[in-house]
This record gives structure tokens, sequence and C-alpha cells, in this order.
């Protein structure tokens, strides 16, 4: 179709990516402010709880790495309540190597901790996580019911997924 001013008009093409992971699509962004606070490796802040464990993720944040002027290594600064900083001081030896296996090398040589309330400064906004409470259990019921669609397929697999679909949508507060 010929544009009035006779140049022809063309959409504009489209991209075809399909669908990304959310990761994908802000690990620039999380790196560069990564490096703003020292961070180079933003894997550190990323992949905290599988670095530093499950018990340690759970009372301690990374905050910052600072790198000393004339010295090798870094600082690794982390966030902790004050009633557990000495249950992670004793375990800051087998962090330290936890969190250099992260870099790669030895790039953290000390690593000091920073006392905060569970919630509150600017830099402690983190309220640290508890444990995980435990799922009710289903109505009966709703379980019946669940069983009843996955009964209508052949394959387990299938079977099960349909089961789990059918019980999350009959269990949704509406």
């Amino acid at each position: 179709m010929a544009h009035p001013s006779g140049t022809s008009k063309t959409r504009p093409r489209r991209r075809s990516r399909g669908f990304q992971a959310a990761a994908t699509l802000l690990a620039d962004r999380v790196q560069k402010a990564a490096e703003g606070r020292g961070f180079a490796v933003a894997r550190l802040l990323t992949n905290w709880a599988e670095i530093a464990g499950p018990q340690l993720a759970a009372v301690t944040r990374p905050v910052r790495v600072s790198h000393s002027r004339g010295g090798f290594g870094a600082t690794l600064t982390l966030l902790t309540t004050g009633p557990m900083a000495p249950m992670v001081e004793m375990q800051l030896p087998q962090l330290r190597d936890r969190v250099n296996a992260c870099y790669g090398y030895n790039a953290v040589q000390r690593i000091t901790l920073t006392q905060t309330a569970a919630s509150g400064f600017a830099e402690g906004q983190a309220a640290f996580a508890h444990a995980p409470r435990a799922p009710k259990a289903p109505d009966p019921a709703l379980l019946a019911r669940a069983e009843g669609v996955a009964q209508q397929f052949t394959d387990p697999t299938l079977a099960q997924a349909m089961a789990q679909l059918a019980l999350n949508v009959a269990s949704r507060k509406t």
C-alpha cells in the first residue's frame, strides 16, 4: 500500500525472542547495582542462600565488598542481628571459603559483621526470614474432587499435575 507522500509505509519489525527468564532480563541492572556496592560478581548477591547455606542466609545479608588500597584481597561486610552475631562469627572461616569458591579465587580475605535490628536503618531494612510455616492440610472433599479430575488422564505425570491444578483452583480464596 503506497503512502500519500509516495513512500511505502511498512510495519515496524518485531523482535521474536519468545519468552525469557526474568533473571536474563534483569542481569545487566543487577550487575550495575552490585558493582556500585563493590560486588564484582553479582552471583554473590543473587545466590546468597546457596553460598552461605540456609541457616546462615536466614540471619545474614551481604552488604558490601571493600578493597584495600595496597593489599590483596577484599573485605566482605555482612549484616546480621545482634543476638546472632556470635553464632555467625564462629562460622566465618567456612563462609569465607564458600564465598571464595563463588568468586573462583581467594578474593575475600576478611569478613566483618555489622549488627542491626531485624528491620530499621537504611542498610538494615532486610527483615531476616523466619522458618516457613507448615502448609495446612487441604479439605478432604477438595482432595476427592481433585482425584476425580486426575482419574480422567492415563499419563500419571499429567494426572498428578491436573490434580494439583484442580486442588489449587478449588482451594483458592476468592
